[in-house]
């Protein structure tokens, strides 16, 4: 990725965070709390009032990954 595309994908994130500043606080409180077994479900409400929604039981492996993501994230 260059220099301009990164950014372009910054400035967009701050402009996220900006309009919608509660989803900042919400995944750095979920980060907290999850553990093995807990459950992340996602769900979309379209515009129409269509509701979709997805969930996971967070496993060992997915631990694993947010352990090194956040690991990465710090430095």
């Amino acid at each position: 990725m260059n220099p301009l595309q990164m950014m372009q994908i910054k400035n967009m994130m701050d402009r996220f965070q900006q309009d919608h500043p509660k989803v900042q606080n919400f995944f750095t409180a979920a980060a907290e709390k999850v553990d093995e077994g807990s459950v992340i479900e996602i769900r979309l409400t379209t515009s129409d009032g269509k509701t979709i929604c997805s969930n996971i039981r967070v496993n060992k492996s997915d631990m694993e990954l947010m352990a090194q993501a956040k690991q990465m994230m710090q430095g």
